[in-house]
């Protein structure tokens, strides 16, 4: 069985993802931290590739953002393909 590699494509992807909708939402690593009652180091855990999200966390931090889960997911799916 392989291990979970956190350098795969499809997470560098998601990552991608989660910090364009932050940027285009105009909040700070700090904000969006403080709306998901985490660290700030959480945010710049995940967006750095320090730290993998699973999928209960990407679907919060998709809330905090004000952004569709499923758009999320339909935008990651279509990536992965065109891959």
């Amino acid at each position: 069985m392989s291990k979970r590699n956190p350098y795969d494509e499809r997470r560098e992807i998601l990552r991608n993802l989660l910090i364009k909708h932050r940027k285009n939402a105009g909040i700070k690593q700090i904000q969006l931290a403080q709306k998901l009652n985490k660290p700030q180091s959480f945010v710049s855990k995940y967006e750095n590739v320090e730290r993998m999200l699973d999928p209960i966390e990407v679907y919060e931090v998709c809330n905090a953002l004000s952004v569709s889960f499923l758009l999320v997911m339909k935008q990651f799916e279509k990536a992965v393909v065109q891959r």
